[in-house]
């Protein structure tokens, strides 16, 4: 792969303003760019870009999107965390861009690199296309299924029995787990970390009557056992979900369906 370095470029405006007090760090951005209309292969370029410790990632890329390489193509929405949107890996690791701060990631005079998440096709610089991820995702019945009569009220539910799916119902769908598992890079068939997540979810659902069919599904041979237990995807989630868990839970039941 080339490399290249853009031109620093200062500006009025931005995240660069310092409130007294505050220093500001001097920083080179290692981007991992692909445009499938000029290039062939992939490239870094680097930025030298200011940033307050407290700054995050996405800050500082888009300060440079907006002031110095407006062709910068990647997503980010909600900027909180709850969309997942701007999952990228961020010096080697699988990190939500809104939620990573500056002050985390390198020093003054330090390097941030940024790539694309890995094992989904690049469209454009840091953009994926996350069908096959979305895929995987519908392929598990993402949603609830109770064909008996509704009640007059809510469907109750017990502390012990919504406790068991209290971290399976905090996934944000940021692929992070998925694309930082090494089976999900070598076979694309594998529905994924948070496929299985999302399947836990429902399985673990009292009220939901579709537990026999999402276990057979998990019971295929692109589902839990696919699975090698690298304890890369609980590593990469964001939400600190214990994704590990989670999945060998998931097998559990589906070894005590078949008994």
């Amino acid at each position: 792969m080339t490399q290249t370095t853009a031109p620093s470029t200062t500006t009025g405006a931005g995240p660069t303003a310092a409130p007294v007090g505050v220093t500001l760090l001097n920083l080179k951005v290692k981007i991992l760019r692909f445009d499938p209309e000029r290039d062939k292969k992939a490239h870094w370029v680097t930025y030298n870009v200011e940033a307050q410790p407290g700054d995050r990632v996405v800050d500082v890329i888009n300060e440079i999107k907006w002031y110095q390489e407006p062709g910068l193509t990647f997503r980010r929405s909600c900027l909180h965390g709850i969309c997942g949107s701007d999952a990228m890996l961020i010096n080697g690791r699988n990190r939500l861009a809104c939620k990573t701060l500056v002050r985390d990631v390198a020093k003054d005079g330090g390097t941030i690199s940024v790539e694309p998440i890995r094992g989904l096709k690049v469209e454009k610089d840091l953009l994926v296309d996350m069908e096959p991820f979305f895929d995987a995702y519908r392929a598990i019945m993402p949603y609830f299924i109770n064909e008996s009569p509704a009640p007059a009220a809510e469907r109750i539910q017990s502390e012990a029995e919504a406790d068991l799916m209290a971290h399976s119902s905090n996934c944000i769908l940021c692929a992070c787990c998925t694309t930082s598992c090494p089976i999900f890079w070598v076979n694309g068939s594998y529905l994924g970390p948070a496929a299985i997540v999302q399947a836990h979810r429902f399985i673990f659902d009292s009220r939901d009557e579709a537990t026999q069919q999402r276990l057979n599904i998990m019971n295929q041979n692109t589902g839990v056992w696919r699975c090698r237990t690298a304890y890369n995807c609980t590593e990469a989630c964001p939400r600190d979900i214990p994704i590990t868990q989670l999945i060998e839970e998931v097998k559990r039941a589906v070894m005590f369906q078949q008994a």
